[in-house]
């Protein structure tokens, strides 16, 4: 996978095993309390969030339709991408895409090319797998978020919107 050399360590993104979960999960809960805390609505995760994840993501690790990567430098866990292959409603010209569920890089490590390094390795993977597209959702608050997946190549294409019912 792809390393970036800088004053302060280098960034490397590998394939994550079920052995890194456990470095992955502080990680989970970070990125679930920024989303919750800019838009609670829509967010809101379940209070045996981590736990679920402890069982979901090592089923990802070994799932061969599935992408878990894990950006490190110096050894210290600094990001992760967990992403899936899904299936297209049938009137669509692709069967399928790759999903990107959850991309996080810790703050220390940010502005050091981890994300465009995990979203590349996930391109990667994924056509290797012969998808076709890439989609994933990000906030709206998360200006720096849409421009790394800009830069990677990513364009709006629809307008999520929230209406709670009670």
């Amino acid at each position: 996978m792809e390393r970036e050399a800088r004053a302060g360590g280098e960034i490397e993104v590998r394939p994550a095993t079920a052995g890194d979960v456990p470095s992955i999960l502080p990680m989970v809960r970070a990125l679930c309390d920024l989303h919750a805390s800019n838009d609670p609505e829509r967010f809101a995760v379940r209070d045996d969030v981590i736990e679920r994840y402890a069982a979901w993501l090592p089923e990802r690790a070994a799932d061969p339709r599935s992408v878990l990567l894990l950006a490190e430098a110096g050894g210290r866990p600094a990001g992760f991408l967990v992403g899936t292959v899904e299936p297209e409603v049938p009137i669509f010209w692709v069967p399928e895409c790759g999903w990107v569920h959850d991309v996080w890089v810790e703050p220390w490590a940010r502005g050091r090319g981890a994300a465009r390094r995990l979203v590349r390795g996930a391109a990667s993977r994924f056509t290797a797998m012969g998808v076709k597209q890439m989609r994933l959702h990000t906030g709206v608050f998360n200006d720096a978020a849409r421009a790394v997946f800009a830069a990677e190549g990513f364009r709006p294409c629809v307008v999520e919107m929230l209406k709670g019912l009670g």
